[in-house]
């Protein structure tokens, strides 16, 4: 009963001082991850990387499409004419309110 009680009291003693810890140590990755997202030269190369990815899934929708043709049913291929119009007009958001950025 003794070393049951003396592992249960440890076992508390370490997940306090832990959390106590972990806590810290969580604020300091979220303080450094912020400083990390604000900095320009990585914005530029996330929007960089972004455009790659929009340029590369343009290629690919075309390259699909050409050898797909006709056998997509017509309620996809009008959702696809529709949302293409949308952001030609500019809109450049989606039905769940996000942007295309």
């Amino acid at each position: 009963m003794r070393y049951k009680l003396t592992f249960v009291v440890g076992l508390a003693l370490g997940y306090v001082l832990g959390t106590r810890a972990g806590r810290e140590r969580y604020e300091q990755l979220k303080k450094s991850a912020r400083q990390v997202a604000q900095n320009p030269a990585v914005r530029n190369t996330a929007e960089s990387a972004a455009q790659q990815g929009r340029q590369f899934a343009g290629k690919a929708y075309h390259a699909v499409s050409e050898k797909v043709g006709d056998r997509v049913p017509d309620s996809v291929a009008e959702r696809v004419r529709s949302l293409r119009e949308r952001n030609a007009n500019g809109t450049g958001g989606d039905d769940w309110g996000t942007s295309n950025t």
